[in-house]
């Protein structure tokens, strides 16, 4: 079986070739640790989640990086701005990023290396760029030549010119031309820094990922796979490409995929506009099977416009694919099972259209034994676990005791025939995320996933 995945250089679906038979190489840009994760940082982790799950299914060995960004301006700044070290920083959001993503069920890579541990990488990767004369030093800064490499641009299709023109760009007085990038910066003060050929100084951030790939696979080899959401596209990978082309002999990557924005009601999130959705929030009143069929409802190409329903319906399609599985138990992966889901993830994985089948096998699953099994499975794949999908969401003890407070103050003002008064109660549990249901003579409540 081939698999098929938009590659974003050609513009068009290609056909996955790995360098080697039995091994694929894939990198994706991890998360810089100085706040949240948002739903939007959760869709960039779940996408090439699916992807890695799939390829381990088809390739003896997958190996699957990626990074975290653990020294950065906006980390100096969040560290300023609450008054601690950056080390505190970065190891606060890092904590935080890697429970958020297992609480989503999104499997660890291969390796996740971070900036502050490979800096003596970084600086070999930024001599081999200075002595192939792709770079050059200037007022301590160490600067990418845009103009030496006659195929920038190849992956945004802009042409060098035509981003200058017009545009805001930095034209610091240290730079040769406006758009020649930063490979190294010298660091001011109790800035962070590392001594280098340069001076005291930090990497800019494109030549970070650059070289974490060419440490963990050599500088002569061509990486497989790159992946990341497409606001990475310019100037970030296109920088990347750039970097890792003049740094080797070999091509820096063969394919690249991108997976679209995150909108809240079709705008952007943003702080101003008060829509940031984060990842903590979900995991407070849903599950990760609930989770990962709202972020996998779109196709990942596309931008997943989020609103009030997407829960709400991501929760009853499991249900539905949940009520026939019972009483089937099954923990371990079977690939045997996987052939009409492979089809359809072998081409640009298609989850809406996996999504689809799976509700298709579900319809038969209670009467016969082998969808059972094949739903089950394929479920698996997605990182769906329909063995267990009862799992309650983290409530605190402070919001359990107000809601049993009103679930008592409620049942005795009906006991009482005061129904208006217990409607108004009602309210009060609907507004902090509980739906309640009445039934032979016993209230049972939940978290409403839509809240």
């Amino acid at each position: 079986m081939t698999i098929k995945l938009y590659n974003t250089l050609s513009r068009k679906k290609e056909i996955i070739r790995p360098q080697k038979e039995d091994l694929i190489t894939m990198y994706v840009c991890g998360p810089t640790v100085y706040s949240h994760p948002h739903i939007g940082n959760a869709r960039a982790a779940i996408v090439p989640d699916i992807l890695f799950r799939f390829l381990q299914t088809k390739y003896s060995q997958v190996i699957y990086i990626r990074n975290i960004t653990d020294v950065d301006d906006k980390i100096i700044e969040a560290a300023e701005k609450e008054n601690t070290s950056i080390g505190k920083i970065t190891n606060k959001y890092t904590e935080i990023y890697k429970n958020n993503m297992s609480g989503l069920g999104i499997l660890d890579p291969t390796y996740e290396p971070k900036v502050t541990e490979k800096i003596p990488n970084i600086i070999n990767s930024i001599e081999k760029i200075i002595k192939n004369g792709n770079a050059y030093v200037s007022e301590s800064h160490v600067l990418f030549n845009t103009k030496s490499y006659d195929s920038y641009g190849q992956l945004s299709r802009k042409k060098l010119d035509e981003m200058i023109d017009g545009a805001r760009v930095d034209v610091a007085s240290y730079k040769k031309y406006p758009g020649d990038f930063i490979l190294w910066k010298p660091s001011i003060g109790d800035s962070p820094g590392w001594k280098s050929p340069w001076g005291k100084g930090r990497p800019g951030w494109h030549i970070e990922c650059t070289s974490m790939v060419k440490d963990v696979l050599g500088n002569d080899t061509t990486l497989d796979i790159h992946g990341g959401g497409n606001d990475l596209i310019f100037p970030h990978h296109e920088n990347e490409i750039a970097q890792g082309n003049c740094m080797s002999k070999k091509n820096y990557c063969n394919h690249w995929f991108h997976n679209g924005i995150v909108l809240v009601d079709k705008k952007k999130m943003s702080k101003s506009l008060g829509n940031v959705i984060l990842v903590n929030d979900l995991l407070k009143k849903s599950n990760k099977n609930i989770l990962r069929a709202a972020l996998l409802s779109t196709h990942y190409r596309q931008p997943l416009n989020w609103t009030k329903k997407t829960l709400s319906n991501a929760s009853g399609l499991i249900q539905r694919l949940s009520s026939s599985m019972e009483h089937e138990k099954q923990e371990t992966l079977d690939i045997t099972a996987l052939d009409e889901i492979s089809d359809i993830l072998s081409d640009d994985l298609n989850t809406p259209e996996a999504f689809r089948y799976l509700t298709g096998l579900a319809k038969h699953a209670k009467r016969n034994k082998n969808d059972r099994y094949a739903l089950m499975q394929s479920s698996m794949l997605l990182g769906i676990d329909l063995n267990h999908t009862t799992e309650e969401p983290d409530i605190t003890d402070e919001l359990r005791d107000k809601i049993e407070t009103l679930l008592t103050k409620r049942s005795k003002l009906r006991n009482s025939g005061q129904y208006d008064e217990a409607d108004i109660v009602r309210q009060e549990l609907s507004d902090l995320g509980v739906s309640i249901e009445d039934s032979s003579g016993k209230t049972t409540w939940k978290i409403d996933a839509d809240k």
